[in-house]
């Protein structure tokens, strides 16, 4: 199937989209890609759960229930400027009678955008003089991620209005390793570079380059530690930062999932599965069965190595590391959860078992 980018004006030409905001169809527009579908082929059926939001563009779109034709949608009439067939699950079938063409949005990204857009005076070129564009990649890549989706409308709000903006060259130290934490940072254009300091390697290892969208600080935040790296700008930037307090109340606590022993026990039965994010020492010396041992300071590094279809049960001594990491995991689409009182709150550990 071809997909090219999507115009500005066939977004506006359809309910509730013509009704955001000139900065957010924009950014909306280049997250949504204009897809073609051949004559024969299925949309959806009948049954199907997927949060997508489908706009016929172009062609006749066939909706069917038990094998009955039950009615036609043309793309460029009346009909086919509200979503097509919304319903979930899906109450029909939709096949393409011709060829179509169509767009498909993730429908909870665009209920967020919606409700954030129609929820006071805000608007995305309040936050810069420099330009719209540059705005609302980065917003709208935090908007995208499936974190943003727990967090309340007003809350998604208040954090960008309380955001402040720093400028910064080349070279810039945004924060040394080692010091106390206040800030989360949010890339708004430029690159940084994260290194982290060893007992070998005085230099630093590198650990990370980011861009627009991309963030960082908030293991401090959470876990009420030093910071465990030092992030420098490669080249002349801005960053938005979010003090502490503001992160703690706005950001962290509506995003992160707490569980008992018991609940932890029963997701991975279902499943799920035990991530131990102490240091390897700790580990080895006790540790919940089955656990797998990913520390702290390398769950940046070792995403790819965890399954996004499995919901992870992340633990330590305490539960001020596991929420840290569970943060981190949850910003990036994971499904995470902390254990309530860390391992000190079970029964079940004991050396080297």
């Amino acid at each position: 199937m071809e997909e090219r980018p999507v115009e500005v004006s066939v977004l506006k030409s359809f309910s509730p989209l013509d009704g955001l905001k000139a900065e957010n169809v924009q950014a909306l527009a280049r997250k949504t890609q204009l897809k073609e579908l051949p004559a024969g082929r299925i949309l959806f059926k009948e049954g199907d759960t997927d949060k997508r939001t489908f706009y016929v563009v172009a062609g006749t779109v066939e909706l069917r229930s038990n094998d009955r034709t039950l009615g036609t949608i043309k793309g460029g009439t009346p009909e086919a400027r509200s979503a097509l067939a919304p319903a979930m699950p899906r109450k029909y079938t939709a096949r393409a009678m011709d060829n179509i063409q169509y767009i498909s949005i993730d429908s909870e990204l665009l209920d967020v955008l919606i409700t954030w857009d129609q929820t006071g005076q805000y608007e995305v070129g309040e936050l810069s003089r420099t330009g719209v564009d540059e705005n609302a990649d980065w917003m709208t890549t935090l908007l995208q991620t499936k974190a943003f989706h727990r967090i309340p409308p007003a809350n998604i709000q208040a954090i960008f209005m309380r955001m402040q903006r720093i400028n910064y060259r080349a070279g810039d130290v945004v924060i040394k390793q080692g010091t106390e934490g206040d800030f989360f940072y949010v890339v708004m254009s430029g690159k940084c570079t994260v290194t982290r300091e060893t007992p070998l390697n005085k230099e630093g290892i590198k650990l990370a380059e980011l861009g627009p969208g991309d963030s960082f600080g908030e293991e401090a935040l959470i876990a009420e530690a030093k910071r465990n790296a030092t992030v420098v700008m490669q080249t002349e930037g801005s960053l938005m930062r979010l003090g502490k307090q503001d992160f703690q109340t706005l950001l962290n606590e509506p995003l992160l999932q707490w569980v008992d022993y018991e609940g932890a026990k029963k997701l991975v039965a279902k499943g799920g599965k035990w991530l131990d994010v102490r240091l390897p020492s700790e580990f080895q010396n006790f540790r919940i069965d089955e656990a797998v041992n990913i520390p702290l300071y390398f769950i940046r590094l070792k995403l790819n190595a965890l399954d996004r279809d499995v919901s992870y049960v992340l633990c330590c001594d305490t539960g001020r590391r596991s929420s840290a990491a569970a943060y981190i995991l949850s910003e990036r689409g994971f499904d995470a959860y902390v254990l309530k009182g860390g391992l000190a709150a079970t029964e079940t550990v004991g050396a080297n078992r």
